[in-house]
Protein backbone atom coordinates (compact mmCIF):
# COMPACT_ATOMS: atom_id res chain seq x y z
CA UNK A 1 0.00 0.00 0.00
CA UNK A 2 1.25 3.39 -0.91
CA UNK A 3 1.35 6.30 1.78
CA UNK A 4 2.13 9.99 1.63
CA UNK A 5 4.15 11.30 4.08
CA UNK A 6 5.07 14.71 5.55
CA UNK A 7 8.42 14.75 6.97
CA UNK A 8 11.42 16.43 8.39
CA UNK A 9 14.57 15.94 7.22
CA UNK A 10 18.02 16.09 8.06
CA UNK A 11 18.87 19.38 6.32
CA UNK A 12 16.04 21.01 8.39
CA UNK A 13 13.04 21.32 5.69
CA UNK A 14 9.49 19.86 5.43
CA UNK A 15 9.06 17.70 2.28
CA UNK A 16 6.73 14.93 1.25
CA UNK A 17 7.53 11.63 0.56
CA UNK A 18 5.04 8.75 -1.03
CA UNK A 19 6.59 5.46 0.57
CA UNK A 20 5.07 1.84 -0.11
CA UNK A 21 4.32 -0.47 3.09
CA UNK A 22 2.18 -2.83 4.54
CA UNK A 23 0.56 -0.53 7.07
CA UNK A 24 0.88 3.29 8.58
CA UNK A 25 3.00 1.98 11.37
CA UNK A 26 5.56 0.08 8.80
CA UNK A 27 5.83 3.55 6.64
CA UNK A 28 6.56 5.83 9.54
CA UNK A 29 9.24 3.36 10.94
CA UNK A 30 10.70 2.91 7.50
CA UNK A 31 10.86 7.11 6.94
CA UNK A 32 12.41 6.91 10.47
CA UNK A 33 14.93 4.93 9.76
CA UNK A 34 16.20 7.04 6.79
CA UNK A 35 16.55 9.62 9.36
CA UNK A 36 13.28 11.23 8.61
CA UNK A 37 11.16 12.92 11.45
CA UNK A 38 7.48 11.99 10.52
CA UNK A 39 5.24 14.83 11.14
CA UNK A 40 2.06 12.92 9.53
CA UNK A 41 0.98 10.49 7.46
CA UNK A 42 -2.06 9.25 5.42
CA UNK A 43 -2.75 6.26 3.17
CA UNK A 44 -3.30 7.23 -0.72
CA UNK A 45 -6.85 5.83 -1.31
CA UNK A 46 -6.44 5.31 -4.94
CA UNK A 47 -3.65 3.32 -4.87
CA UNK A 48 -4.85 1.12 -2.36
CA UNK A 49 -7.80 0.60 -4.35
CA UNK A 50 -5.78 -0.06 -7.58
CA UNK A 51 -3.06 -2.44 -5.57
CA UNK A 52 -6.32 -4.30 -3.15
CA UNK A 53 -7.62 -4.99 -6.80
CA UNK A 54 -4.45 -6.79 -8.12
CA UNK A 55 -2.61 -8.55 -5.06
CA UNK A 56 -4.04 -11.30 -2.65
CA UNK A 57 -3.88 -10.91 0.86
CA UNK A 58 -0.20 -12.42 2.83
CA UNK A 59 -0.66 -15.75 2.93
CA UNK A 60 0.26 -16.47 6.45
CA UNK A 61 0.04 -20.23 6.10
CA UNK A 62 1.99 -20.98 3.34
CA UNK A 63 4.88 -18.41 4.88
CA UNK A 64 4.70 -20.70 7.87
CA UNK A 65 4.46 -23.87 5.96
CA UNK A 66 7.98 -22.59 3.93
CA UNK A 67 9.85 -20.98 6.84
CA UNK A 68 9.32 -24.42 8.92
CA UNK A 69 10.78 -26.18 5.98
CA UNK A 70 13.65 -24.13 5.93
CA UNK A 71 14.54 -24.26 9.23
CA UNK A 72 13.85 -27.86 9.35
CA UNK A 73 16.70 -28.04 6.51
CA UNK A 74 18.84 -26.23 8.64
CA UNK A 75 18.66 -22.91 7.38
CA UNK A 76 19.07 -20.13 9.78
CA UNK A 77 15.94 -17.73 10.84
CA UNK A 78 17.59 -14.64 8.93
CA UNK A 79 18.38 -16.92 6.10
CA UNK A 80 15.17 -18.27 5.81
CA UNK A 81 13.69 -14.98 5.46
CA UNK A 82 15.76 -13.55 3.02
CA UNK A 83 15.20 -16.68 0.48
CA UNK A 84 11.21 -16.45 1.22
CA UNK A 85 11.98 -12.42 0.49
CA UNK A 86 14.16 -13.56 -2.78
CA UNK A 87 11.21 -15.85 -4.21
CA UNK A 88 8.33 -13.83 -3.44
CA UNK A 89 6.42 -12.29 -6.50
CA UNK A 90 3.80 -10.07 -4.44
CA UNK A 91 5.10 -6.76 -3.76
CA UNK A 92 2.86 -6.05 -0.81
CA UNK A 93 4.26 -9.30 0.54
CA UNK A 94 7.93 -9.16 -0.34
CA UNK A 95 7.84 -5.43 1.55
CA UNK A 96 6.08 -7.57 4.43
CA UNK A 97 9.07 -10.32 4.65
CA UNK A 98 11.54 -7.14 4.02
CA UNK A 99 10.26 -5.24 7.42
CA UNK A 100 11.08 -8.36 8.98
CA UNK A 101 14.45 -9.13 8.13
CA UNK A 102 15.06 -5.23 8.67
CA UNK A 103 13.67 -5.97 12.36
CA UNK A 104 15.71 -8.87 12.48
CA UNK A 105 18.97 -7.56 11.54
CA UNK A 106 18.53 -4.93 13.87
CA UNK A 107 18.31 -7.12 16.87
CA UNK A 108 14.91 -7.23 16.94
CA UNK A 109 13.21 -10.57 17.76
CA UNK A 110 11.39 -12.66 15.34
CA UNK A 111 8.08 -11.57 17.85
CA UNK A 112 8.74 -7.98 18.10
CA UNK A 113 9.25 -7.97 14.38
CA UNK A 114 5.73 -9.81 13.83
CA UNK A 115 3.89 -8.20 16.40
CA UNK A 116 4.54 -4.65 14.65
CA UNK A 117 2.61 -5.71 11.34
CA UNK A 118 -0.53 -6.90 13.58
CA UNK A 119 -2.93 -6.56 10.47
CA UNK A 120 -0.65 -9.26 9.30
CA UNK A 121 -0.14 -11.42 11.71
CA UNK A 122 -2.28 -12.42 14.29
CA UNK A 123 -2.00 -12.31 17.87
CA UNK A 124 -2.58 -16.28 17.89
CA UNK A 125 0.28 -16.20 16.17
CA UNK A 126 2.82 -13.74 17.91
CA UNK A 127 2.02 -15.40 21.26
CA UNK A 128 3.06 -18.89 19.75
CA UNK A 129 6.32 -17.74 18.10
CA UNK A 130 7.53 -15.47 21.35
CA UNK A 131 6.38 -18.49 23.67
CA UNK A 132 8.96 -20.58 21.36
CA UNK A 133 11.63 -17.69 21.83
CA UNK A 134 11.41 -18.50 25.55
CA UNK A 135 11.71 -22.40 24.91
CA UNK A 136 14.16 -22.14 21.66
CA UNK A 137 11.91 -24.44 19.78
CA UNK A 138 10.65 -22.23 16.86
CA UNK A 139 10.37 -25.12 14.90
CA UNK A 140 8.14 -27.15 16.98
CA UNK A 141 5.84 -23.85 17.35
CA UNK A 142 5.94 -23.53 13.55
CA UNK A 143 4.69 -27.16 13.42
CA UNK A 144 1.72 -26.83 16.16
CA UNK A 145 0.32 -23.49 14.21
CA UNK A 146 0.76 -24.94 10.95
CA UNK A 147 -0.92 -27.81 12.22
CA UNK A 148 -3.67 -25.51 13.85
CA UNK A 149 -4.41 -23.71 10.43
CA UNK A 150 -4.64 -26.93 8.56
CA UNK A 151 -7.08 -28.28 10.61
CA UNK A 152 -9.44 -24.99 10.63
CA UNK A 153 -9.27 -24.74 7.14
CA UNK A 154 -10.28 -28.24 6.69
CA UNK A 155 -13.37 -27.96 8.70
CA UNK A 156 -14.28 -24.90 6.61
CA UNK A 157 -13.92 -26.67 3.79
CA UNK A 158 -15.84 -29.51 4.67
CA UNK A 159 -18.47 -26.69 5.88
CA UNK A 160 -18.87 -24.62 2.46
CA UNK A 161 -18.39 -28.60 0.63
CA UNK A 162 -21.36 -29.88 1.76
CA UNK A 163 -23.39 -25.88 1.40
CA UNK A 164 -21.83 -25.62 -2.32
CA UNK A 165 -25.06 -27.98 -4.24
CA UNK A 166 -28.14 -27.05 -2.21
CA UNK A 167 -26.79 -23.18 -2.94
CA UNK A 168 -26.41 -23.90 -6.87
CA UNK A 169 -29.67 -25.53 -6.79
CA UNK A 170 -31.34 -23.07 -5.22
CA UNK A 171 -29.35 -20.56 -7.24
CA UNK A 172 -30.72 -22.60 -10.79
CA UNK A 173 -34.16 -23.06 -9.49
CA UNK A 174 -35.06 -19.46 -8.75
CA UNK A 175 -33.57 -18.40 -12.51
CA UNK A 176 -35.88 -20.90 -13.81
CA UNK A 177 -38.94 -19.21 -11.90
CA UNK A 178 -37.74 -15.57 -12.92
CA UNK A 179 -37.56 -16.65 -16.45
CA UNK A 180 -41.02 -18.51 -16.54
CA UNK A 181 -42.74 -15.32 -14.80
CA UNK A 182 -40.62 -12.88 -16.61
CA UNK A 183 -40.56 -14.51 -20.22
CA UNK A 184 -43.18 -17.09 -20.79
CA UNK A 185 -45.70 -16.07 -18.14
CA UNK A 186 -46.50 -13.33 -20.73
CA UNK A 187 -46.81 -14.60 -23.86
CA UNK A 188 -49.08 -17.21 -22.44
CA UNK A 189 -51.26 -14.15 -21.13
CA UNK A 190 -52.03 -13.11 -24.99
CA UNK A 191 -54.24 -15.98 -24.92
CA UNK A 192 -56.72 -15.19 -22.13
CA UNK A 193 -56.64 -11.40 -22.77
CA UNK A 194 -60.21 -12.06 -24.28
CA UNK A 195 -61.72 -14.03 -21.64
CA UNK A 196 -60.05 -12.84 -18.27
CA UNK A 197 -63.26 -13.33 -16.22
CA UNK A 198 -62.92 -16.70 -16.79
CA UNK A 199 -59.65 -17.25 -15.94
CA UNK A 200 -58.94 -18.48 -12.41
CA UNK A 201 -57.49 -16.03 -9.94
CA UNK A 202 -54.55 -17.61 -9.01
CA UNK A 203 -54.11 -17.91 -12.53
CA UNK A 204 -54.99 -14.00 -12.98
CA UNK A 205 -52.63 -13.39 -10.12
CA UNK A 206 -49.67 -15.10 -11.78
CA UNK A 207 -50.11 -13.17 -14.87
CA UNK A 208 -50.00 -9.88 -13.70
CA UNK A 209 -46.91 -10.72 -11.90
CA UNK A 210 -45.24 -12.49 -15.28
CA UNK A 211 -46.76 -8.67 -17.08
CA UNK A 212 -45.22 -6.34 -14.44
CA UNK A 213 -41.52 -8.33 -14.37
CA UNK A 214 -41.89 -8.14 -18.12
CA UNK A 215 -42.71 -4.56 -18.46
CA UNK A 216 -40.13 -3.42 -15.56
CA UNK A 217 -37.41 -5.82 -16.28
CA UNK A 218 -35.04 -2.99 -14.15
CA UNK A 219 -37.27 -4.01 -11.39
CA UNK A 220 -36.18 -7.91 -10.93
CA UNK A 221 -32.71 -6.90 -11.65
CA UNK A 222 -32.62 -4.52 -8.37
CA UNK A 223 -34.24 -7.11 -5.97
CA UNK A 224 -31.46 -9.75 -7.34
CA UNK A 225 -28.56 -6.69 -6.69
CA UNK A 226 -30.39 -6.08 -3.43
CA UNK A 227 -30.35 -9.20 -2.32
CA UNK A 228 -26.71 -10.22 -3.34
CA UNK A 229 -25.59 -7.07 -1.70
CA UNK A 230 -27.75 -8.25 1.65
CA UNK A 231 -25.86 -11.39 1.59
CA UNK A 232 -22.08 -9.85 0.60
CA UNK A 233 -22.96 -7.61 3.95
CA UNK A 234 -24.26 -10.69 6.13
CA UNK A 235 -20.82 -12.45 5.08
CA UNK A 236 -18.17 -9.67 5.28
CA UNK A 237 -19.94 -7.29 7.90
CA UNK A 238 -19.19 -8.75 12.11
CA UNK A 239 -23.03 -6.70 12.81
CA UNK A 240 -24.52 -8.69 10.36
CA UNK A 241 -23.10 -12.01 11.31
CA UNK A 242 -23.92 -11.64 14.91
CA UNK A 243 -27.58 -11.04 14.17
CA UNK A 244 -27.32 -13.78 11.93
CA UNK A 245 -26.08 -16.07 14.38
CA UNK A 246 -27.95 -14.94 17.17
CA UNK A 247 -31.36 -15.75 14.82
CA UNK A 248 -30.07 -19.34 13.91
CA UNK A 249 -29.15 -19.98 17.67
CA UNK A 250 -33.07 -19.66 18.18
CA UNK A 251 -33.51 -22.94 16.26
CA UNK A 252 -33.01 -25.94 18.97
CA UNK A 253 -30.89 -28.37 16.65
CA UNK A 254 -29.35 -25.35 14.59
CA UNK A 255 -28.48 -23.61 17.79
CA UNK A 256 -26.43 -26.70 19.46
CA UNK A 257 -24.46 -27.20 16.45
CA UNK A 258 -23.55 -23.52 16.40
CA UNK A 259 -22.20 -23.83 20.18
CA UNK A 260 -20.24 -27.40 19.30
CA UNK A 261 -18.57 -25.31 16.51
CA UNK A 262 -17.74 -22.98 19.10
CA UNK A 263 -16.20 -25.45 21.39
CA UNK A 264 -14.52 -26.65 18.55
CA UNK A 265 -12.81 -23.36 17.77
CA UNK A 266 -12.39 -22.62 21.58
CA UNK A 267 -10.43 -26.00 22.27
CA UNK A 268 -8.38 -25.97 19.00
CA UNK A 269 -7.29 -22.67 19.71
CA UNK A 270 -6.81 -23.10 23.80
CA UNK A 271 -4.84 -26.61 22.80
CA UNK A 272 -2.34 -24.81 20.77
CA UNK A 273 -1.28 -22.53 22.62
CA UNK A 274 -0.98 -24.65 26.14
CA UNK A 275 1.42 -26.80 23.83
CA UNK A 276 3.26 -23.84 22.89
CA UNK A 277 4.06 -23.10 26.07
CA UNK A 278 1.49 -20.14 26.61
CA UNK A 279 0.55 -19.92 30.30
CA UNK A 280 -3.91 -20.65 30.53
CA UNK A 281 -4.51 -17.24 32.06
CA UNK A 282 -3.13 -15.60 28.80
CA UNK A 283 -4.36 -18.36 26.60
CA UNK A 284 -7.87 -18.09 27.87
CA UNK A 285 -7.92 -14.27 27.66
CA UNK A 286 -6.63 -14.43 23.66
CA UNK A 287 -8.99 -17.48 22.67
CA UNK A 288 -11.74 -14.86 23.95
CA UNK A 289 -12.69 -13.03 20.98
CA UNK A 290 -13.97 -16.28 19.07
CA UNK A 291 -16.93 -16.70 21.72
CA UNK A 292 -20.33 -15.65 20.71
CA UNK A 293 -23.59 -14.81 21.49
CA UNK A 294 -24.53 -16.38 25.11
CA UNK A 295 -21.43 -18.34 25.20
CA UNK A 296 -19.12 -15.38 25.76
CA UNK A 297 -20.89 -14.78 29.60
CA UNK A 298 -20.14 -18.11 30.26
CA UNK A 299 -16.69 -17.98 28.59
CA UNK A 300 -16.62 -15.41 31.36
CA UNK A 301 -17.57 -16.79 34.07
CA UNK A 302 -15.19 -19.81 33.37
CA UNK A 303 -12.29 -18.32 32.78
CA UNK A 304 -12.81 -15.72 36.34
CA UNK A 305 -13.15 -18.94 38.29
CA UNK A 306 -10.21 -20.37 36.69
CA UNK A 307 -8.09 -17.68 37.77
CA UNK A 308 -9.53 -17.95 41.30
CA UNK A 309 -7.65 -21.52 41.00
CA UNK A 310 -10.80 -23.61 40.03
CA UNK A 311 -10.07 -26.22 37.89
CA UNK A 312 -10.72 -25.88 34.14
CA UNK A 313 -13.08 -28.95 34.11
CA UNK A 314 -14.83 -28.10 36.61
CA UNK A 315 -15.40 -24.42 35.64
CA UNK A 316 -16.36 -25.62 31.98
CA UNK A 317 -18.81 -27.70 33.32
CA UNK A 318 -20.16 -25.31 35.40
CA UNK A 319 -20.43 -22.82 32.70
CA UNK A 320 -22.11 -25.36 29.97
CA UNK A 321 -18.79 -24.78 27.86
CA UNK A 322 -18.31 -28.94 27.92
CA UNK A 323 -20.34 -32.18 27.15
CA UNK A 324 -20.32 -35.28 29.43
CA UNK A 325 -17.50 -36.62 27.08
CA UNK A 326 -15.46 -33.26 26.83
CA UNK A 327 -15.74 -33.10 30.64
CA UNK A 328 -14.52 -36.46 31.67
CA UNK A 329 -11.61 -35.78 29.21
CA UNK A 330 -10.50 -32.18 31.02
CA UNK A 331 -10.17 -34.28 34.17
CA UNK A 332 -8.12 -36.73 32.67
CA UNK A 333 -6.11 -34.06 30.79
CA UNK A 334 -5.41 -32.58 34.44
CA UNK A 335 -4.43 -35.77 36.37
CA UNK A 336 -1.91 -36.60 32.87
CA UNK A 337 -0.94 -33.19 32.65
CA UNK A 338 -1.13 -33.00 28.93
CA UNK A 339 -4.40 -30.70 28.70
CA UNK A 340 -3.28 -28.88 25.69
CA UNK A 341 -3.21 -31.85 23.36
CA UNK A 342 -6.83 -33.33 25.35
CA UNK A 343 -7.96 -30.18 24.21
CA UNK A 344 -7.02 -30.92 20.74
CA UNK A 345 -8.15 -34.01 20.43
CA UNK A 346 -11.67 -32.52 22.16
CA UNK A 347 -11.54 -30.38 18.97
CA UNK A 348 -11.20 -32.95 16.63
CA UNK A 349 -14.07 -34.94 18.22
CA UNK A 350 -16.11 -32.04 17.82
CA UNK A 351 -15.19 -31.64 14.38
CA UNK A 352 -16.25 -34.94 13.25
CA UNK A 353 -19.42 -34.81 14.93
CA UNK A 354 -20.75 -31.38 13.47
CA UNK A 355 -19.17 -33.07 9.84
CA UNK A 356 -21.51 -36.19 10.56
CA UNK A 357 -24.77 -33.99 10.98
CA UNK A 358 -23.84 -32.01 8.28
CA UNK A 359 -23.59 -34.36 5.71
CA UNK A 360 -26.87 -36.38 7.17
CA UNK A 361 -28.67 -32.71 6.81
CA UNK A 362 -27.25 -32.36 3.47
CA UNK A 363 -28.69 -35.94 2.78
CA UNK A 364 -31.96 -35.18 3.84
CA UNK A 365 -32.37 -31.44 2.49
CA UNK A 366 -30.93 -31.66 -1.24
CA UNK A 367 -34.10 -33.88 -2.10
CA UNK A 368 -36.51 -31.86 0.03
CA UNK A 369 -35.33 -28.43 -2.07
CA UNK A 370 -35.56 -30.42 -5.27
CA UNK A 371 -39.22 -30.89 -4.30
CA UNK A 372 -39.95 -27.44 -3.21
CA UNK A 373 -38.78 -26.19 -6.64
CA UNK A 374 -40.07 -28.58 -8.32
CA UNK A 375 -43.65 -27.76 -7.03
CA UNK A 376 -42.56 -23.76 -7.57
CA UNK A 377 -42.16 -24.87 -11.34
CA UNK A 378 -44.85 -27.11 -11.64
CA UNK A 379 -47.38 -24.69 -10.44
CA UNK A 380 -46.43 -22.00 -12.54
CA UNK A 381 -47.16 -24.50 -15.74
CA UNK A 382 -50.06 -25.95 -14.22
CA UNK A 383 -51.87 -22.52 -13.29
CA UNK A 384 -51.07 -21.78 -17.36
CA UNK A 385 -52.08 -24.87 -18.51
CA UNK A 386 -54.91 -25.08 -17.41
CA UNK A 387 -57.24 -22.68 -18.68
CA UNK A 388 -56.34 -23.69 -21.82
CA UNK A 389 -57.57 -26.90 -20.92
CA UNK A 390 -60.93 -24.90 -19.66
CA UNK A 391 -61.12 -23.83 -23.22
CA UNK A 392 -60.41 -26.65 -25.10
CA UNK A 393 -62.98 -28.30 -23.06
CA UNK A 394 -65.92 -25.75 -24.44
CA UNK A 395 -65.33 -26.14 -27.97
CA UNK A 396 -68.37 -27.44 -29.45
Amino acid sequence: MRFRLTVFNERGGLSAVTLEAPSEAAAVQQASAQGASVISVHADRLSRLRIGRRRSRFALLGFSQELLALLRAGVGLVESIETLAEKEENDASRLVLERILQALRSGKPLSSALEAMAEVFPPLYVAAVRASERSGNLVESLSRFVHYRAQVEAATKKALTALVYPVLLLGVGALVTLFLLAYVVPRFSRIFEDRMADVPLLTQLLIGWGNALNAHPWLAGLGIAAALAAAAAGVTRPGAKRLALRALARVPRVGARLRLLQLARMYRTLGMLLRSGIPIVQALGMTRELMQGSSLPAYDRACARIREGVAISIAFADAQLTTPVAARMLRVGEQTGNMGGMMENLAELFDEDNARALEIFSRAFEPVLMALIGLVIGSIVVLMYLPIFDLASNIP
